[in-house]
């Protein structure tokens, strides 16, 4: 087991990784009835994929000795206008400190791994995604 995902109320659920015991919470968006004081279901889908992303990338930049500290994604999530509701798309632009130097070689590797994360490899192939790094 993975998690346990407990409805508190108001639409706000609580979420407990079993293996740190760390515990979230989340809430429905404001277009569908919740608070949205925290995290929705949807926001979380499309920040895995930065945290993914990120994560997978950071592990072959210290493979390559580069300093990847503080490079970071900035995520944007579109939903779709039919029905049934789902992410339509989800932009991705990641942004490199001064302090990363890398060759063109090694951005390339660094691309293709995060293109390949686990999380992307995951999503529906229609959801759009429209993914830059900003070198």
């Amino acid at each position: 087991m993975t998690s346990i995902v407990v409805y508190r109320n108001d639409l706000r659920t609580e979420l407990t990784h079993l293996q740190s015991g760390t515990v979230i919470e989340n809430d429905a968006p404001t277009d569908n009835h919740g608070k949205g004081e925290r995290f929705s279901p949807t926001d979380l889908l499309a920040t895995s994929l930065g945290s993914c992303m990120i994560t997978t990338m950071a592990i072959r930049a210290a493979d390559m000795q580069l300093d990847f500290r503080d490079t970071r994604i900035e995520i944007t999530k579109t939903m779709s206008t039919d029905s049934p509701r789902r992410v339509a798309g989800i932009k991705a632009d990641l942004f490199f400190t001064p302090a990363f130097t890398a060759t063109d070689d090694q951005k390339e590797q660094l691309e293709r791994i995060a293109r390949n994360c686990p999380v992307e490899k995951s999503l529906h192939p229609d959801i759009r995604l429209d993914i830059h790094f900003h070198w």
